[in-house]
């Protein structure tokens, strides 16, 4: 761990928190720790919002931002007209109107990652749409060479395919390079990150200012983040991605996502997705050692990560509905947002004053029979508001309901909101 007896450069801050994978510096220091520089990350809008598998690259953002490097944000308006060649087939091309509209969407979300750090927010169809064809060929194109291009992965593989590339994809890394280019003679951007998928693209960028300029610009890369447990790419689960946009991915589900990272990861996602400092992430591993099923580790990470995404109301929010649905918390208190929240992170059923506890387990379908719902009942299986209940005969009344709300609980994992009608 970094000491911390002396100001940490941003450069090892980047390399204790596994940042970086390729640079196209002799060290990193040159990009990092020198003068204060400007640096861009370029974004197509392939959707309308970002999810948590491309997340890091934008936390990379946020630590050079805090290092007091300029920042732009370019929305790839042109580059995601055309498609970033993938391995195993064409992007659907979009339209501009659908395009401004997520472009739109991907600007707030960043704004928000960043801290409300002034940030420079460019659409590069600004410039590309505005490029005449013999000129970029004459003034960009003879930089390139076929050569080169056919070696890069996706479009290697591309080739090799029965589907084979489209002209309209082959030229993307030209249009990226020429993205740098633009943004290093108008606005002295001399630092490109991304992906490590987007390597060959953003050194193209860096080849052509050195060409074309005479001037040396950069390139760094942040490596895929995978689950250590699974092998696989962080955040990919059966193709279910997880958005930082509420009306895909709530907060609940959000949340929740954070929660159930694996033991293997966590410190890993703390020191990546998070803003907080080495020592802490160290004393809360410490407590995951000792007591590991109280997964401190995760929990820290849950409210960081939301914090961040949605703020810190909805992650106190969150918090609270979570301490209700899973460690028997109360309902007291439990504002009319959060209930909101809970009712919908778990079934609901409706119930009325004197249904009895029988009725009510196999209604909600917490019981399959009246003789199952004596069983839970006499293992003190089920719970009322997070109090224990064992009588048979127990019945509702309207005191068990705050607000119309009750928690009725069989085990630890399967509930049901009932609603007093």
């Amino acid at each position: 761990m970094i000491s911390q007896n002396h100001m940490a450069k941003l450069s090892e801050i980047l390399k204790e928190r596994g940042y970086i994978y390729q640079y196209s510096s002799e060290k990193l220091g040159e990009i990092t720790d020198g003068p204060k520089r400007t640096v861009y990350l370029g974004v197509d809008p392939t959707a309308d919002s970002i999810h948590v598998g491309n997340l890091a690259v934008y936390m990379l953002l946020r630590r050079f931002a805090d290092a007091g490097h300029k920042i732009i944000l370019l929305i790839g308006g042109g580059t995601g007209m055309i498609g970033d060649p993938k391995p195993d087939g064409e992007r659907p091309l979009l339209s501009i109107e659908e395009i401004t509209v997520r472009s739109e969407k991907l600007k707030k979300q960043a704004e928000k990652i960043l801290g409300g750090i002034e940030v420079q927010l460019v659409n590069n169809y600004d410039w590309l749409g505005k490029l005449e064809l013999i000129s970029f060929l004459r003034d960009t194109g003879k930089y390139f060479t076929v050569n080169s291009l056919i070696k890069k992965d996706a479009i290697a593989a591309r080739m090799d395919s029965e589907e084979g590339i489209s002209f309209t994809e082959f030229s993307y890394p030209l249009l990226q390079a020429y993205d740098f280019w633009h943004l290093y003679t108008e606005r002295r951007c001399d630092v490109q990150i991304g992906g490590s998928d987007q390597w060959g693209n953003i050194v193209a960028g860096v080849e052509l200012i050195r060409r074309k300029e005479g001037k040396m610009a950069y390139a760094l890369t942040i490596p895929i983040v995978v689950d250590k447990s699974s092998g696989k790419k962080f955040g990919k689960s059966e193709g279910n991605a997880v958005w930082l946009d509420s009306e895909k991915t709530s907060p609940y589900a959000f949340y929740q996502f954070w929660l159930g990272v694996s033991d293997q990861s966590v410190a890993d996602y703390l020191r990546l997705f998070t803003l907080i400092s080495g020592m802490e992430i160290e004393a809360v591993m410490e407590m995951h050692r000792r007591d590991a099923k109280e997964r401190h580790a995760q929990h820290l990470l849950a409210r960081e990560v939301t914090t961040l995404a949605h703020g810190a109301d909805a992650a106190e929010t969150v918090e609270k509905v979570s301490s209700v649905l899973f460690d028997d918390a109360g309902l007291s208190g439990l504002s009319g947002e959060a209930l909101t929240m809970l009712r919908s992170a778990a079934p609901t059923h409706g119930a009325i004053a004197g249904m009895s506890i029988l009725d009510a387990l196999v209604s909600s379908k917490l019981a399959s029979s009246n003789r199952e719902a004596k069983l839970f009942l006499k293992d003190k299986a089920v719970s009322l508001n997070g109090e224990v209940v064992t009588d048979e005969k127990y019945s509702l009344s309207a005191e068990n309901f705050y607000k119309n709300v009750a928690l009725l609980k069989r085990g630890k994992k399967n509930i049901c909101v009932l609603m007093l009608s």
